[in-house]
């Protein structure tokens, strides 16, 4: 990445455009991270002799995310080594996992080792350059200079991705592979993931195959593999992430995907053992190790799940990325191995750190339960599945009223310890309802099947699983067929009836879809409308990357400039 972007400045064609760079760069507000204050002090020295003044400052993760919050920055300069054991790229990758710096911000890694740069151009989400300690003020400003351009040539790009117009920004793609070529490497890879998050597939293959006939790069070969993946062709989709690991090994998104290849295979076993060196190789990554501690629970390598679970919330400490869900899933698995007390401990720690919050609270009481259970304290077991059930409406009706999403993890926790103390009805009407709104997550299905058989109804609860799907079908397929006669009305009060009774991915971008395509054909109703808006907004909460719900927001960027409406996801 470094290489092409030496070659940068080449491309500018006069001084003029290097004046005006220069300029610009004066006018840019700086975050500068670093855990020691003189570090920092001497950064903000040698940016204000460069005429850089807006230049802020933290000292660790937790205050870099509340400025990010509150602030936009045009640029933030990282050192590589944090103060929590996480690295400067663990922090871009939360930063941008949690859509919280535009792709328009210049990010660069400092570091003290050239071996942490093969890493850093490894990584999926690779900072925009970094710089090796000691370096002087000229370097940082050519450095800043070549990266600002770089964000020039491709901002139509990020604007339109930022929009959700994404059409336009595989038009914007084009623009720079015809106009910009020392840029179109870069414009592939924006077009063969905008292609992939579209359902275009075959299209994205195309893409990566012309990358790769120019110049073997990691990332043009997982897309590859994603988009093999995606139409089932899972043997070369293993073969093709294989060789990325041995050709480069640090490129550690390779695992994560190869481990998706597997769960899909059935081979769960070397899904753990995948995502593990992974995690070996990254122990700060807290989602990588999340994973880690899913696939071995439902592996039932209960030590190894522990393990992962325990290091999500000891390197998650002060993150954004932080849940209930982290320390629920270590209280269940510290009670599935015995240990009630570590679990019990556990779940204090939880009601400390997330005082006020009613999940938390929620948690608590199921874990409570539990571990009551397992001690055969039965009567005192139910006491406290009545509480969390009292509770559970609360939670939900909060997270429908703040337009929050409610952990289905902990919901499945709580029909567990209703199957566990003898709650039946409320148990089924608690999975049915999460079966029905996650039927396209393999995971948490997963989670409800290992409640099946740890209460022993395996039989029972695939029927169940099987009724949900049946259900699902003859719902949405009454919606999708009086579209398809041209009763547009009637499927859209079919499909927001079906999102409205079960609010899972599919029946939301469905809902969504039969309304715009109704106000294009019928003119733009408000009250409609925001009844769309809403179900998109949910979808997206559910899987913002998934390509149905990528076409349902193109749909409502065409539909809304058509009719002059100013869009607002």
């Amino acid at each position: 990445m470094s290489s092409q972007a030496a070659n940068s400045v080449g491309a500018l064609d006069n001084e003029e455009m290097l004046l005006v760079l220069h300029q610009s760069l004066t006018k840019k507000r700086v975050l500068i991270v670093d855990r020691h204050s003189p570090a920092r002090d001497s950064l903000r020295l040698m940016l204000g002799a460069l005429g850089v003044t807006a230049v802020h400052g933290a000292g660790n993760s937790a205050e870099v995310i509340r400025q990010v919050k509150s602030n936009r920055f045009d640029i933030i300069l990282s050192d590589f080594v944090l103060d929590d054991g996480r690295d400067g790229q663990q922090l871009l990758e939360e930063l941008r996992h949690a859509h919280l710096i535009p792709l328009a911000t210049v990010y660069m890694i400092i570091t003290s080792e050239r071996g942490y740069t093969n890493v850093v151009a490894l990584a999926e989400l690779a900072p925009d350059d970094y710089l090796i300690k000691p370096f002087t003020s000229e370097q940082l400003q050519a450095r800043l200079v070549r990266a600002i351009y770089k964000k020039h040539v491709l901002r139509k790009i990020y604007e339109q991705i930022e929009r959700g117009e994404l059409h336009e920004a595989i038009a914007a793609c084009d623009r720079v592979i015809q106009q910009q070529p020392l840029y179109q490497f870069d414009a592939l890879r924006f077009k063969g993931e905008l292609l992939h998050q579209l359902g275009r597939t075959g299209e994205a293959e195309e893409v990566y195959r012309r990358v790769l006939e120019g110049r073997v790069v990691p990332w043009a070969k997982m897309g590859l593999a994603t988009a093999l993946r995606d139409r089932n062709a899972l043997d070369e989709a293993e073969q093709l992430a294989g060789q990325v690991l041995q050709e480069a090994p640090e490129y550690l998104s390779a695992y994560d995907f190869l481990a998706s290849v597997h769960e899909a295979q059935g081979r769960l076993k070397d899904a753990q053992q995948v995502l593990q060196r992974a995690a070996d190789a990254s122990p700060h990554n807290t989602v990588r190790q999340r994973l880690v501690g899913d696939v071995a629970a439902r592996n039932k390598d209960l030590l190894a799940a522990e393990k992962a679970y325990g290091k999500v919330i000891e390197r998650s400490k002060g993150s954004s990325l932080r849940t209930v869900d982290d320390f629920a899933n270590l209280s269940r698995v510290l009670v599935e191995r015995g240990d009630v007390d570590a679990s019990r401990k556990v779940a204090a720690d939880m009601k400390r750190e997330l005082r006020g919050d009613k999940q938390a609270e929620l948690a608590a009481l199921v874990t409570e339960s539990l571990c009551l259970e397992f001690e055969g304290a039965t009567d005192k077991a139910q006491q406290f599945v009545d509480q969390a059930l009292s509770l559970q409406q609360e939670v939900e009706s909060e997270g429908a009223a703040k337009g929050r999403s409610v952990s289905q993890r902990l919901a499945i926790d709580l029909a567990h310890a209703c199957y566990a103390t003898g709650k039946q009805q409320a148990a089924e009407k608690i999975m049915r309802q999460v079966a029905a709104e996650n039927h396209e997550d393999s995971h948490l299905i997963g989670h409800i099947n290992n409640v099946f058989e740890k209460t022993g109804q395996s039989d029972a609860g695939k029927v169940l699983l099987e009724q949900v799907g049946r259900e699902i079908v003859d719902l949405n397929n009454k919606g999708v067929l009086a579209a398809r006669a041209g009763d547009f009305e009637g499927s859209v009060q079919l499909l927001i009836q079906a999102a409205d009774q079960v609010p899972n991915l599919q029946f939301l971008v469905n809902a969504a879809k039969a309304i715009y395509t109704l106000m294009d054909q019928k003119g733009w109703n408000p009250a409609l409308a925001e009844r769309a808006f809403d179900y998109l907004q949910r979808a997206q909460r559910k899987d913002r990357k998934s390509p149905k719900v990528a076409s349902a927001r193109q749909l409502y960027m065409t539909v809304a400039k058509k009719h002059g409406i100013e869009t607002g996801l």
